[in-house]
């Protein structure tokens, strides 16, 4: 089947530009006039725009743009490491490498054509194998649907002679109206890692989860949709993830927020992280073997979005596959 039709419609709907420091940018826009922003920079995500121009992710006033420096806002992507969870830097060292645009990626199982979607490619430095010493291949596809959708592709592949294990997370900043007035549905009874606790577990008792502290958790074994209700702007973000058991929630709140000299003293209250991740029990690869993992983001606006998280049942939100699972590892 030829596919020079949809290769056409994307070409159209992207634009490749340069940022301040001459790293490209590249903008995807869907017919209905929706858009995304990604940088090379990390590979990260830094603006997902509804046809109206809203902007749907965070960042902040106060990033700062200067690489190898990590960007305070989008979705930074956390690989190998997540967090201080190992001997690399915070959250590895994906996101402040220079990605490559790949012209030619392998095929992608069951991703619909029709979309304006970019490849891009990680491999590593030699610097990179000095404080990690594991050749891999990093293959992220970023696309926006004609509904809007933003989905994230990410395949890790082993080209080691000896097996490795990473950790990864897609680190979301949503924009939200005001963490006082926001919920997290879709992780009710789920164990949890407390981070403001030393790691310790405890279990989810609420219906939802809401804001009036600190929040730093890494929910496990989460199912595959969770959703985020905004009540003041009337709007509900819907997360589907494949291939990443975990959900991160972070808000630093007042006093952390004022710690952090690139994010502003009351920004805390204009975001949310709530990640797909796979922490708790780290992905190990083979050699040969290759590990895919996807997320799904789209938003839903008026008052019945509350209840589009209800649409699908504990049982069915657990069963939903949109991707390979985390344990269908392929091998060449």
């Amino acid at each position: 089947m030829s596919h020079s039709g949809a290769e056409s419609d994307n070409r159209a709907a992207i634009e490749v530009t340069k940022d301040r420091n001459g790293i490209e940018q590249v903008i995807l826009r869907n017919q209905r006039g929706a858009s995304a922003r990604v940088s090379l920079h990390g590979g990260q995500v830094l603006s997902w725009k509804t046809e109206s121009g809203e902007e749907l992710l965070f960042t902040s006033t106060k990033a700062i743009f200067n690489p190898p420096k990590p960007v305070r806002g989008g979705i930074p992507i956390c690989f190998p490491q997540f967090g201080n969870r190992g001997s690399l830097e915070q959250h590895g060292f994906a996101r402040n490498k220079i990605w490559v645009i790949e012209q030619n990626p392998p095929p992608i199982t069951r991703d619909s054509s029709g979309k304006a979607s970019i490849d891009l490619l990680l491999k590593p430095s030699e610097d990179d194998m000095k404080i990690w010493p594991h050749s891999f291949e990093f293959r992220l596809r970023v696309s926006l649907a004609a509904d809007g959708y933003l989905t994230m592709i990410s395949r890790i592949r082993n080209v080691n002679g000896k097996p490795f294990s990473f950790s990864f997370a897609y680190h979301t900043y949503f924009s939200i109206s005001d963490i006082s007035e926001v919920r997290v549905e879709g992780l009710e009874t789920l164990d949890y890692l407390d981070n403001l606790f030393q790691k310790e577990r405890f279990t989810e008792q609420g219906d939802a989860l809401t804001f009036e502290s600190e929040v730093d958790r890494v929910y496990i074994d989460s199912c595959n949709v969770v959703a985020i209700l905004d009540h003041e702007r009337k709007r509900t973000f819907v997360i589907r993830k494949e291939g990443l058991p975990d959900v991160v929630v972070w808000n630093p709140w007042e006093k952390k927020t004022k710690s952090m000299v690139d994010l502003g003293d009351e920004e805390y209250k204009q975001m949310l992280c709530v990640d797909g991740a796979a922490i708790e029990k780290p992905i190990t690869l083979k050699p040969g073997e290759e590990w895919t993992g996807r997320l799904e983001l789209s938003l839903s606006f008026g008052s019945g979005c509350e209840t589009a998280i209800h649409l699908l049942s504990r049982k069915q939100r657990q069963s939903t596959n949109i991707s390979t699972p985390v344990w269908a590892l392929k091998r060449e």
